[in-house]
């Protein structure tokens, strides 16, 4: 076989010197049109889900302001949504390089039935029960990697088993039901105030979502996420131990999930595990969505946070305008398939392009 000028630069250049991804090389942003830049989204694509948000709000304050532009609905749209930070922080771990996970609300869910089950029925320490449940969702991350990375079997249909595994599991520690009893002691670590009178676990899903963005933008590790994302075999060519990231994104997304669920269920003193598929659907739909901002086609942190607080925000105002029951499954569905469609659409216009 002959190698080429081309083939020896790739070899001889790893992906780590480079600019990570074809999304940034051509442009993901095409679909914006004008606004296109160089290498970078314009700021139309970057922002644009960012002004739409604070259209919304705006709308929501003229219509309803005696509601809306309230103290309450500002620590409502902002100190409720830490599980879905996590949730939504683990779901681009792994979707960025490539692999796909369902398992991540059940696992969240059973760190949050384990921990009071443990400390309220087995008079454990809440700080070792708190470990010890973010290790075994670690482990479950372990499990999924290794059927997927090792044998080779398909993500989704692993981590939809997975999943159900897991909560059956949760009832079954917790007898199908509620666990509850944590001490108030104990919630000070989620509940307590902190600035513009959110809790602390608002600060917490805040700096790991600046600790996600800026490793996968700024490190070597962020890099070598986007190239395994990209093409798994030019990866390899460039040194990069492609099934090394992917098996470590699964463990990566176990422990998030863990974190996710002692953080929650400290705040709310116990837990249903059969609430836990309740919270997939609108992380889904905040990941998807969080790739038509900040990075447009690209899986981001900081676009999630957005997508998040987005998706919270018109859910909240809709409520107050009359609006409830059905509205919070109708605007996370409809979320998910519009994000999913401008996702597509600017992958096959950037290839198409390149």
């Amino acid at each position: 076989m002959t190698t080429t000028k081309e083939d020896t630069e790739t070899i001889s250049n790893p992906p780590e010197l480079a600019e990570p991804g074809v999304s940034e090389r051509a442009g993901w942003s095409s679909w914006i049109g004008a606004f296109q830049g160089n290498r970078e989204s314009g700021f139309l694509g970057r922002y644009a889900l960012l002004g739409v948000w604070l259209l919304l709000a705006a709308f929501f304050g003229i219509v309803k302001g005696n509601l809306f532009l309230t103290e309450g609905t500002f620590q409502t749209i902002f100190g409720s949504q830490q599980a879905y930070i996590f949730l939504g922080m683990a779901a681009v771990i792994t979707f960025s390089v490539g692999e796909f996970d369902l398992s991540i609300a059940s696992l969240m869910g059973f760190a949050a039935s384990l921990v009071p089950i443990l400390v309220v029925n087995h008079g454990w320490d809440p700080a070792t029960a708190s470990v010890f449940a973010v290790a075994c969702c670690a482990g479950f991350g372990l499990v999924n990697a290794l059927i997927i990375v090792r044998l080779g079997i398909d993500a989704i249909v692993t981590t939809l088993g997975m999943g159900t595994l897991i909560l059956g599991l949760s009832s079954k520690f917790s007898n199908g039901g509620t666990v509850s009893g944590l001490s108030s002691h104990f919630a000070k670590i989620s509940n307590t105030d902190f600035l513009l009178g959110l809790p602390l676990s608002f600060y917490y899903g805040f700096a790991l979502v600046l600790m996600i963005a800026y490793v996968m933008r700024f490190t070597a590790l962020g890099r070598h996420m986007a190239f395994v994302g990209e093409n798994r075999e030019v990866s390899r060519l460039g040194g990069i131990r492609v099934n090394r990231i992917r098996m470590g994104s699964y463990i990566m997304s176990g422990i998030l999930c863990g974190i996710g669920g002692v953080i929650l269920v400290s705040g709310l003193g116990g837990f249903d595990s059969s609430t836990s598929p309740n919270f997939l659907l609108p992380a889904l739909s905040a990941t998807f969505l969080g790739t038509a901002a900040i990075r447009p086609g690209r899986f981001n942190a900081l676009g999630t946070m957005v997508a998040i607080y987005f998706l919270i925000t018109g859910i909240v105002g809709l409520q107050l305008l009359g609006y409830t029951g059905w509205v919070s499954e109708v605007f996370y569905g409809s979320a998910l398939i519009i994000a999913i469609i401008i996702s597509t659409l600017a992958r096959r216009r950037a290839l198409g392009a390149d």
